[in-house]
């Protein structure tokens, strides 16, 4: 009876950890401000809103990242960080490619952390 309950209890230990999600880095972004129109909307284009992933007629997953609409409603999420800088417990993006660049990551970032302007 003891064993079933320990052995119970280790599972749902094991069960917990690997389901918890990386903490999403905070990123200093002194003296960094991009915008969509000006940087996040080409790394967007390049890297995620393409044929058959997150464009506006494939919409993967429900996400059009075509569009400023799309990429802001997006960047409320913690998941669209999550995936973008690989944190455990995401879907890492883009999906079955390379991590975008350490660049690109901290400005797509410091775009989110600051407010997401146009």
């Amino acid at each position: 009876m003891h064993k079933t309950i320990l052995l119970s209890l280790a599972v749902i230990g094991i069960s917990v950890t690997a389901c918890k999600k990386e903490s999403i880095d905070v990123v200093d972004c002194t003296g960094t401000t991009p915008t969509y129109t000006a940087n996040i909307k080409a790394i967007m284009d390049k890297d995620c809103a393409t044929s058959g992933c997150h464009s506006s007629s494939a919409k993967r997953s429900g996400y059009d990242l075509s569009s400023y609409a799309g990429v802001s409603a997006a960047g409320k999420s913690q998941a669209f960080l999550g995936a973008i800088q690989h944190k455990s417990g995401y879907s890492k993006m883009p999906k079955g490619e390379s991590k975008l660049s350490d660049a690109d990551v901290k400005t797509v970032t410091c775009w989110v952390q600051n407010n997401m302007p146009e």
